[in-house]
């Protein structure tokens, strides 16, 4: 029994310290961050803020409890501003070249010219390309596969728009939520996956 109560002691020391350590690392990194990165152009020093929600997930290792989760991508989800006119369908063309571009929010950028999705560098997408990523799910025939109707072009577009309110510590960008892409774009990225046209879906 005492062999139990000191081990069981010795794993919550462990776990304490492991935290504590864990906790000293990010400190140690966000202060190395706020003192080598320097406010400049468009780039300012609040991108180095960290929100409830990144936190939450960074702590947790992308897996908070399950109630907590839940509620917060309710959330993110009754967050999403979708279209005033219902639409969400847009120009594939667009969209492709939107997925190519990587360029926007950057210190060289005046923040006029529209951002890039930059979508090729964690997806599959269109046939053509032979350069992407894989941290994320492969999109070839995304639109052939799934159908594209009303309730998946705005499960499409809120994705897009808010990746977290479907997956709370989802790895994709919050485009929308975040500013980085307007409507129009998403419209584009929606029809570069749905549209039966679409490269992507022959």
């Amino acid at each position: 029994m005492k062999i139990f109560q000191a081990t069981i002691f010795c794993v919550l020391g462990l776990a304490i310290a492991f935290t504590a350590q864990a906790e000293d690392d990010r400190a140690k990194a966000a202060a190395m961050m706020k003192r080598d990165f320097h406010a400049k152009g468009i780039a300012g020093m609040d991108r180095l803020n960290e929100d409830g929600l990144q936190a939450l997930c960074n702590r947790s290792h992308n897996n908070p409890a399950k109630p907590v989760a839940e509620r917060l991508q309710q959330d993110q989800l009754d967050a999403i501003r979708y279209p005033a006119d219902g639409k969400f369908l847009g120009d594939w063309k667009s969209g492709e070249k939107i997925a190519q571009n990587g360029r926007g929010m950057t210190w060289s950028d005046g923040g006029s010219a529209a951002n890039g999705g930059s979508c090729y560098n964690c997806h599959e997408i269109g046939p053509n390309e032979t350069s992407f990523g894989t941290i994320g799910n492969s999109l070839r025939q995304f639109g052939k596969t799934r159908g594209n109707g009303p309730e998946i072009q705005k499960y499409v577009y809120g994705k897009i728009y808010n990746a977290k309110a479907f997956n709370l510590c989802s790895n994709m960008p919050r485009f929308g939520h975040s500013g980085t892409l307007t409507e129009t774009q998403i419209k584009d990225l929606v029809a570069l996956l749905l549209d039966p046209n679409s490269p992507v879906n022959k």
